[in-house]
Order: structure tokens, then C-alpha cells, then sequence
């Protein structure tokens, strides 16, 4: 049972349904996630224009949901571990394999390898990384933009992960079970 209630898009706050009507008509459904930060109408404004920048940059949006992947494992977010198994699957057409290589920071592509062992990296070590953990990065290719990015995508997931951990969001997603014990 959520810690925090999930209104109904009809309860929500004033000023957070054009922003939920703008998800509903993107998605075709209000994930409970969105619902849930419309209770502040500024962080899901901020939630919803970091997500919308990051997806013109340039990581494409099958390394952008293994980040995800990457980062609900590590912070043992059951929501976001459903939903972004769900939107990797579906949207970025990624198969089982890579899905579940994903959670273990693990691609069969070493330099999305490369991307998924530093996001990890920058996860564990709260941003700490060491010298080698960059000089992997940009030896596998990865551009300073590239970095920046990888980061950007980190936050952006350790975001919802800690929202939806908090509040015990009930999962709207197909369930995926976590390796780990929260």
C-alpha cells in the first residue's frame, strides 16, 4: 500500500493536470509514478522537462532505459525496475537478454557496457568516480556531452527511484521481482 496517495487524474492539483493531460496524451495512460508527483506541481514540471531535454540529447533512448535499468536494480526500486523493463521492452525494443543484463550493469555491446558499469559507478560512489572510471567511459567513445548525459540520466533515475521508494507507489506495470532485497 502507497505511504503517500496516488489521486485520481480528477483529484489532482490544479496546475499539475495540464502537465498530467500532456503525459495521458504522450503515453495514453498517467503512470501512478506521474500522479504521485503531481502532488507538487514544480517537481513534476522539473521531472517532466529534465526527462523531455535528456531524450533530445544524445544518448538514444535504448541506452537511456538500461541507465534505468542499471539504477532501479542498484537502488532496489521495484516501480521503476517494472516500468522501465515495461518501456525497454516496448519502446526501445530491447530484448529479454539485454533487459536482464541491464540490471546487473551488464550490455552484449561493450560500450554500452562501458555506460552501464559507469552509471553504476556514478550511482554506488554518489558521483565519487575515480580517474579510471572515466578513462573507461571515454575510451569506450563516450564524448564529454556523452558523460554529462550518462550523469544527467543517473540523477534523473535515482529521482523517481527514491520517490517511488519512499512512497511505496503501487506498480502499474507488469511486476518484475528485484534480485536484491530493498
Amino acid at each position: 500500500m502507497s505511504r503517500l496517495p496516488v489521486p485520481a487524474i480528477d483529484h489532482a492539483h490544479a496546475a499539475a493536470k495540464p502537465l498530467l493531460d500532456a503525459v495521458h496524451k504522450q503515453l495514453g495512460v498517467v503512470p501512478n509514478l506521474m500522479k504521485l508527483v503531481g502532488h507538487s506541481p514544480a517537481a513534476l514540471e522539473g521531472f517532466l522537462a529534465l526527462s523531455g531535454a535528456l531524450a533530445k540529447g544524445r544518448l538514444d533512448l535504448g541506452l537511456r532505459e538500461r541507465i534505468a535499468l542499471t539504477v532501479a536494480e542498484f537502488n532496489a526500486c521495484d516501480y521503476c525496475l517494472a516500468a522501465h523493463s515495461y518501456l525497454g521492452r516496448n519502446l526501445a525494443k530491447l530484448d529479454e537478454g539485454e533487459i536482464a543484463a541491464a540490471r546487473d550493469g551488464r550490455s552484449a555491446d561493450p560500450r554500452i557496457e562501458a555506460a552501464l558499469r559507469f552509471a553504476g559507478r556514478v550511482a554506488a560512489e554518489r558521483g565519487r568516480v575515480g580517474d579510471a572510471d572515466l578513462a573507461a567511459l571515454r575510451a569506450a567513445g563516450f564524448a564529454d556531452a556523452e558523460v554529462v548525459e550518462i550523469v544527467a540520466n543517473v540523477a534523473l533515475n535515482v529521482l523517481t527511484n527514491y520517490v517511488n521508494n519512499v512512497a511505496q507507489t503501487p506498480v502499474d506495470f507488469p511486476r518484475v521481482e528485484l534480485k536484491r532485497a530493498a
